[in-house]
């Protein structure tokens, strides 16, 4: 209740589209958070309410119990979703599918290691996010950096950057509502804003398919969630 209030007070306004809860702790009851949500949306400070980085199974017993409840329930889900790291696609997608969740995916080009930020065989340059932190090091994984070579070669012969193919592969993914990314500059924004016009050609998809299988990963991209217990391979 505390943090919604600083934030009205930061962005000087009355009320927040969307409020999430990112990480939670697990030790807490699920319907105490529900009901603090479900206060602030009847008090009109909230819009909308969803959570961030959550285990699937998390997510369900949230939605069950602001049914059981009668509580506002959960809208969105943010996710870490790139062509790296598929693991979303096993369980929180379906889900989110069935019960008409939003999926709005964090780090769609996978921390520019899809921007053929860390060519094969390079060294991690000295003014990257990689060289400046080790838990996003841990995530760029050699048969991520190939893969990312494969992806800009791909983007090449379509006439894109590596970086707006990767983008409009995970915009177009099945169950995803709008990937969240984060550029840097206007030159960066205006490389991506054609890819809200793009649509992912069928034909296409099996080769993104042949990269990295649907499901899976080759790049760690929940090496931050204590509740994945699944490690990718550096």
């Amino acid at each position: 209740m505390r943090a919604c209030e600083d934030s009205l007070r930061r962005l000087q306004t009355d009320r927040i589209d969307l409020y999430q809860l990112h990480r939670p702790p697990m030790q807490f009851p699920q319907d105490e958070t529900l009901r603090a949500f479900d206060d602030l949306v009847r008090a009109g400070k909230v819009l909308y309410i969803g959570c961030s980085t959550h285990p699937a199974w998390m997510v369900m017993e949230a939605l069950a119990t602001s049914e059981r409840l009668g509580l506002n329930r959960y809208i969105s889900e943010q996710p870490p979703y790139n062509l790296l790291d598929r693991r979303i696609e096993n369980e929180l997608v379906p889900l989110a599918q069935k019960y008409g969740m939003a999926l709005i995916p964090w780090s769609p080009l996978a921390g520019g290691v899809l921007a053929n930020r860390y060519p094969p065989g390079s060294a991690i340059p000295d003014d990257s996010r990689a060289a400046r932190n080790d838990l996003f090091r841990e995530r760029v994984s050699m048969r991520g950096r190939e893969v990312a070579a494969e992806v800009a070669r791909l983007a090449q012969e379509r006439g894109m950057t590596g970086a707006q193919l990767a983008l409009l592969w995970c915009k177009d993914q099945p169950g995803i509502t709008a990937p969240i990314f984060g550029p840097k500059t206007m030159a960066h924004m205006d490389e991506f804003l054609p890819v809200l016009e793009m649509e992912l050609a069928d034909a296409d998809r099996p080769l993104f398919d042949a990269l990295v299988h649907p499901g899976n990963a080759v790049a760690d991209f929940h090496n931050s969630n204590e509740w994945m217990k699944a490690r990718v391979p550096a």
